[in-house]
Protein backbone atom coordinates (compact mmCIF):
# COMPACT_ATOMS: atom_id res chain seq x y z
CA UNK A 1 0.00 0.00 0.00
CA UNK A 2 0.83 3.34 -1.07
CA UNK A 3 1.77 6.65 1.68
CA UNK A 4 -0.83 8.30 -0.56
CA UNK A 5 -3.51 5.41 0.03
CA UNK A 6 -2.46 5.20 3.67
CA UNK A 7 -3.16 8.65 3.85
CA UNK A 8 -6.75 8.65 2.16
CA UNK A 9 -7.73 6.11 4.66
CA UNK A 10 -6.55 8.15 7.71
CA UNK A 11 -8.56 10.92 5.93
CA UNK A 12 -11.52 8.51 5.88
CA UNK A 13 -10.81 8.27 9.54
CA UNK A 14 -10.39 11.62 10.62
CA UNK A 15 -13.11 13.09 8.74
CA UNK A 16 -15.92 11.20 11.01
CA UNK A 17 -13.99 13.49 13.71
CA UNK A 18 -15.05 16.76 12.32
CA UNK A 19 -13.41 19.91 13.56
CA UNK A 20 -10.61 17.62 15.26
CA UNK A 21 -10.10 15.44 12.59
CA UNK A 22 -9.59 18.12 10.65
CA UNK A 23 -6.78 19.62 12.53
CA UNK A 24 -5.29 15.90 12.71
CA UNK A 25 -5.21 15.37 9.25
CA UNK A 26 -3.79 18.99 8.14
CA UNK A 27 -1.28 18.22 10.62
CA UNK A 28 -0.22 14.94 9.52
CA UNK A 29 -0.10 15.96 5.36
CA UNK A 30 2.20 18.81 6.59
CA UNK A 31 5.22 17.16 8.41
CA UNK A 32 6.84 15.41 6.31
CA UNK A 33 8.76 17.98 3.80
CA UNK A 34 8.61 17.61 0.05
CA UNK A 35 5.35 15.43 0.28
CA UNK A 36 2.50 16.59 -0.93
CA UNK A 37 0.04 14.89 1.02
CA UNK A 38 -3.74 16.56 -0.35
CA UNK A 39 -4.41 17.58 3.14
CA UNK A 40 -6.92 20.25 1.44
CA UNK A 41 -8.58 17.83 0.25
CA UNK A 42 -10.55 16.86 3.26
CA UNK A 43 -11.15 20.47 4.34
CA UNK A 44 -12.94 20.80 0.94
CA UNK A 45 -15.50 17.80 2.27
CA UNK A 46 -16.05 18.65 5.84
CA UNK A 47 -17.32 22.13 4.34
CA UNK A 48 -20.12 20.64 3.80
CA UNK A 49 -21.84 20.34 6.77
CA UNK A 50 -19.50 22.25 9.33
CA UNK A 51 -18.48 25.74 9.97
CA UNK A 52 -16.31 27.22 7.09
CA UNK A 53 -14.76 29.69 9.39
CA UNK A 54 -13.67 27.61 12.35
CA UNK A 55 -12.71 24.16 10.15
CA UNK A 56 -10.30 27.08 8.44
CA UNK A 57 -8.78 27.97 11.33
CA UNK A 58 -8.65 24.72 12.57
CA UNK A 59 -7.23 23.34 9.49
CA UNK A 60 -4.47 26.09 9.20
CA UNK A 61 -3.02 25.81 12.58
CA UNK A 62 -2.75 21.68 11.83
CA UNK A 63 -0.98 22.71 8.63
CA UNK A 64 0.88 25.26 10.24
CA UNK A 65 2.33 23.59 13.25
CA UNK A 66 3.33 20.63 10.88
CA UNK A 67 5.08 22.78 8.70
CA UNK A 68 7.49 22.84 11.66
CA UNK A 69 9.63 19.83 10.60
CA UNK A 70 11.04 21.72 7.75
CA UNK A 71 11.95 24.90 9.82
CA UNK A 72 13.96 22.53 12.10
CA UNK A 73 15.34 20.55 9.72
CA UNK A 74 17.08 23.70 8.62
CA UNK A 75 17.74 24.24 12.14
CA UNK A 76 19.38 21.44 12.42
CA UNK A 77 21.36 21.76 9.34
CA UNK A 78 22.54 25.71 10.06
CA UNK A 79 24.81 23.16 13.02
CA UNK A 80 27.05 21.91 10.43
CA UNK A 81 28.02 25.02 9.20
CA UNK A 82 31.34 26.50 9.93
CA UNK A 83 31.66 29.45 12.20
CA UNK A 84 32.52 31.62 9.25
CA UNK A 85 29.03 30.47 7.21
CA UNK A 86 27.03 30.83 10.08
CA UNK A 87 28.35 34.15 10.66
CA UNK A 88 27.78 34.79 7.04
CA UNK A 89 24.36 33.86 6.84
CA UNK A 90 23.59 35.50 9.98
CA UNK A 91 24.24 38.77 8.19
CA UNK A 92 21.70 37.68 5.37
CA UNK A 93 19.36 37.05 8.12
CA UNK A 94 19.98 40.84 9.25
CA UNK A 95 19.72 42.12 5.53
CA UNK A 96 16.49 40.18 5.14
CA UNK A 97 15.13 40.66 8.44
CA UNK A 98 11.81 42.95 7.37
CA UNK A 99 10.62 41.05 4.04
CA UNK A 100 11.15 36.94 5.67
CA UNK A 101 7.86 37.33 6.83
CA UNK A 102 6.11 38.68 4.04
CA UNK A 103 8.23 35.29 2.02
CA UNK A 104 6.95 32.94 4.57
CA UNK A 105 3.85 34.41 4.70
CA UNK A 106 3.16 34.37 0.52
CA UNK A 107 4.60 30.35 0.61
CA UNK A 108 2.39 29.87 2.92
CA UNK A 109 -0.89 31.48 1.53
CA UNK A 110 -0.42 29.90 -1.71
CA UNK A 111 0.21 26.59 -3.99
CA UNK A 112 3.75 27.39 -3.86
CA UNK A 113 6.15 24.46 -2.64
CA UNK A 114 6.70 25.96 0.88
CA UNK A 115 9.45 23.81 1.85
CA UNK A 116 11.97 25.63 -0.58
CA UNK A 117 11.35 28.74 1.65
CA UNK A 118 10.82 27.14 5.08
CA UNK A 119 14.05 25.11 5.37
CA UNK A 120 16.37 27.82 4.42
CA UNK A 121 14.30 30.25 6.92
CA UNK A 122 15.79 27.71 9.79
CA UNK A 123 18.90 27.46 7.70
CA UNK A 124 19.69 30.89 8.37
CA UNK A 125 18.34 31.48 11.54
CA UNK A 126 15.29 33.17 11.56
CA UNK A 127 13.40 33.97 14.34
CA UNK A 128 10.58 30.95 15.20
CA UNK A 129 8.31 33.36 16.51
CA UNK A 130 8.04 35.44 13.17
CA UNK A 131 8.29 32.22 11.12
CA UNK A 132 5.05 31.15 13.25
CA UNK A 133 2.76 34.10 12.87
CA UNK A 134 3.63 34.33 9.29
CA UNK A 135 3.21 30.66 8.74
CA UNK A 136 -0.01 30.79 10.84
CA UNK A 137 -1.13 33.64 8.88
CA UNK A 138 -0.56 32.14 5.58
CA UNK A 139 -1.93 28.80 5.63
CA UNK A 140 -5.45 30.09 8.52
CA UNK A 141 -6.03 32.31 5.45
CA UNK A 142 -5.87 29.71 2.87
CA UNK A 143 -7.56 26.94 4.57
CA UNK A 144 -10.32 29.17 5.06
CA UNK A 145 -10.84 30.35 1.31
CA UNK A 146 -10.87 26.69 0.84
CA UNK A 147 -13.30 25.92 3.31
CA UNK A 148 -15.77 28.97 1.95
CA UNK A 149 -15.16 28.14 -1.54
CA UNK A 150 -15.29 24.35 -1.22
CA UNK A 151 -18.67 24.38 0.47
CA UNK A 152 -20.00 26.34 -2.66
CA UNK A 153 -18.17 25.07 -5.50
CA UNK A 154 -16.71 21.51 -4.97
CA UNK A 155 -16.43 20.45 -8.41
CA UNK A 156 -13.80 23.59 -8.79
CA UNK A 157 -12.32 23.13 -5.53
CA UNK A 158 -11.94 19.59 -6.44
CA UNK A 159 -9.45 20.48 -9.94
CA UNK A 160 -8.10 23.19 -7.77
CA UNK A 161 -6.70 21.17 -5.26
CA UNK A 162 -5.68 17.79 -6.81
CA UNK A 163 -2.36 17.70 -5.62
CA UNK A 164 0.06 15.67 -7.00
CA UNK A 165 2.32 13.19 -5.87
CA UNK A 166 4.64 12.97 -8.91
CA UNK A 167 8.17 11.73 -7.80
CA UNK A 168 9.42 14.61 -10.55
CA UNK A 169 7.56 17.76 -8.56
CA UNK A 170 9.14 16.68 -5.57
CA UNK A 171 12.45 16.37 -6.82
CA UNK A 172 12.21 19.33 -8.59
CA UNK A 173 11.08 21.36 -4.94
CA UNK A 174 14.06 19.33 -3.54
CA UNK A 175 16.31 20.40 -6.33
CA UNK A 176 15.66 24.17 -6.21
CA UNK A 177 15.93 24.37 -1.77
CA UNK A 178 19.37 23.15 -2.50
CA UNK A 179 20.37 25.33 -4.84
CA UNK A 180 19.02 28.08 -2.54
CA UNK A 181 21.20 26.38 0.52
CA UNK A 182 24.37 26.32 -1.30
CA UNK A 183 23.66 30.17 -2.80
CA UNK A 184 23.01 31.50 0.63
CA UNK A 185 26.29 28.79 2.12
CA UNK A 186 29.08 30.35 -0.69
CA UNK A 187 27.75 33.83 -1.37
CA UNK A 188 29.05 36.86 0.83
CA UNK A 189 26.43 38.41 1.53
CA UNK A 190 27.81 41.36 3.13
CA UNK A 191 29.97 42.40 0.21
CA UNK A 192 26.65 41.86 -1.79
CA UNK A 193 24.66 43.89 0.02
CA UNK A 194 27.59 46.92 -0.90
CA UNK A 195 27.92 45.80 -4.71
CA UNK A 196 23.87 46.09 -4.91
CA UNK A 197 24.14 49.54 -3.31
CA UNK A 198 26.77 51.28 -5.31
CA UNK A 199 25.88 49.29 -8.48
CA UNK A 200 22.45 47.73 -8.35
CA UNK A 201 21.33 44.90 -9.71
CA UNK A 202 23.52 44.75 -12.91
CA UNK A 203 26.50 44.81 -10.76
CA UNK A 204 25.33 42.06 -8.69
CA UNK A 205 24.97 39.97 -11.58
CA UNK A 206 28.35 40.97 -13.20
CA UNK A 207 30.08 40.11 -9.65
CA UNK A 208 27.83 37.08 -8.91
CA UNK A 209 30.47 34.35 -10.03
CA UNK A 210 33.27 36.00 -7.88
CA UNK A 211 31.00 36.15 -5.24
CA UNK A 212 29.77 32.03 -5.15
CA UNK A 213 33.52 31.28 -5.78
CA UNK A 214 35.49 29.48 -3.53
CA UNK A 215 36.22 31.67 -0.45
CA UNK A 216 39.99 31.15 -0.37
CA UNK A 217 39.85 32.69 -4.07
CA UNK A 218 37.32 35.52 -3.34
CA UNK A 219 39.13 39.36 -3.11
CA UNK A 220 37.24 41.74 -1.27
CA UNK A 221 36.61 44.60 -3.14
CA UNK A 222 36.93 48.48 -2.02
CA UNK A 223 33.12 50.19 -3.27
CA UNK A 224 33.84 53.42 -0.65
Amino acid sequence: MSILESFYELIDLFTSYGYFGSFIISLMGSLIPFLPLPYLFPIVLLSMKLDPLLLGVLSGLGGSLGKVTSYVAGRFWRRFASQTSKKNLDFFRFAVNKYGAIAVFLFALTPLPDDVIYIPMGLIGYGFLKFMLANCAGKIILAIFVAYIGRYYKELMDMFIGESMSIVSVLIAVMIMIFFSIVLFKIDWQEFIIIFRQKGWKGVLVELPRLIGPSKKRKRLNYS
